[in-house]
């Protein structure tokens, strides 16, 4: 949704200095795709629409990059998702492939496209197999899901679209006919520019949020969620919610697995806990150690990492960018109508500037 306003642009004060595109793509090489699915109103017929659906892609390295694999860990907070090639990252502390994020019955989709995507670009990484990041979050109020209007070529358009440079919020790829606290939610990213030892690095980090009852909404601080009265559609804490870290930080995989694991902080200060029936999985890499990565040649590699004590300040700007890009999912938004009628509205931002000046926080 290009020329949306962002939460800073309306002077919500997040903590944390952001990099110059305040989204995932600040981290040097990572790259951004989406394919945005929109067509049909009115009842539901299972195949025909209507349609609120698509895909984003996430480049690691880029597309000139994309043979590099990085160091990586992952994270389930609670299981009840999907995000496959998982096991291997757990097992080789890698990320070799491109990373998809779409409905929960596409999933299996553009995870098997992402391999027909590598082989017509002869993208190899060092072996004649892949085992592609595909992940996914329900978007069946508005969309129809059993329908699945997620194609090979939708996916592998998504790749090819991938760049670096703003990144698109709200309704589009993914994040297309996802609600968040009962408001028309999506797509979010944000990032944080720190320095360790002299050096600056940066954090950032994608969502697909799609998760939360209004009534625990919480921006800042302030619990607008039991104020705001637009209505809902869900009306329950359902769904689901995907993100992806970056960092340009040299970090092991073990250290990595712990930035996933701060994902669910910056999750809680928007309100959420992780309901029975929601699917949070976090993954997390970095960019730094390239030449470790690449394949053929030596053996014996060398990396850099930064010490287990030094690393504090990530930790933190995980949790920062991880609200921000939460609540930017809401704010980069607009009302939406899909299947039946149904309607997810968007997050009123009259109402919540009035709540933050009420509470002082703007």
């Amino acid at each position: 949704m290009a020329g949306v306003t962002r939460a800073r642009a309306l002077g919500l004060p997040f903590p944390g200095t952001p990099g110059p595109f305040n989204a995932i793509t600040d981290v040097a090489g990572v790259e951004v795709g989406t394919t945005t699915l929109i067509s049909g109103d009115g009842p539901l017929i299972v195949g025909k629409g209507p349609i609120r659906t698509g895909i984003t892609a996430i480049l690691p390295r880029g597309r000139a990059k994309a043979h590099i694999p990085c160091a990586a860990g992952y994270y389930s907070f609670n299981g009840n998702g999907e995000m496959t090639g998982v096991v291997w990252i757990e097992e080789s502390g890698e990320l070799q492939t491109p990373i998809t994020i779409t409905n929960t019955h596409s999933c299996g989709v553009t995870r098997d496209a992402t391999i027909r995507w590598m082989v017509a670009n002869k993208i190899g990484i060092g072996q004649d197999w892949g085992l592609p990041v595909a992940a996914e979050t329900y978007d069946g109020e508005l969309n129809d899901l059993n329908g699945f209007h997620v194609t090979a070529e939708h996916t592998m358009a998504a790749l090819d679209a991938a760049q670096c440079g703003s990144v698109e919020l709200g309704s589009v790829g993914g994040g297309t006919g996802m609600i968040c606290y009962d408001f028309k939610a999506g797509n979010g990213s944000s990032s944080r520019e720190i320095g360790i030892g002299g050096k600056t690095y940066i954090v950032g980090v994608f969502v697909q949020a799609n998760f939360g009852a209004r009534e625990q909404m919480v921006v800042l601080g302030v619990p607008v969620g039991e104020h705001i009265k637009a209505a809902k559609l869900r009306g329950k804490d359902q769904g689901s919610v995907i993100a992806v870290v970056a960092t340009d930080a040299p970090l092991q995989p073990h250290q990595l697995k712990r930035l996933a694991r701060r994902v669910p902080m910056g999750l809680a200060r928007t309100g959420a806990f992780g309901t029975n029936s929601s699917g949070d999985i976090f993954l997390a890499f970095s960019t730094a150690n390239e030449q470790a990565y690449e394949s053929g040649g030596a053996k014996l590699r060398d990396t850099s990492f930064l010490r287990n004590d030094a690393i504090d300040p990530i930790f933190n700007a995980v949790v920062e960018a991880t609200e921000e890009a939460v609540i930017d999912s809401m704010v980069c938004n607009q009302t939406m109508t899909g299947r039946d009628g149904n309607t997810s509205h968007a997050l009123p931002l009259d109402q919540l500037m009035m709540l933050l000046k009420k509470y002082g926080r703007v």
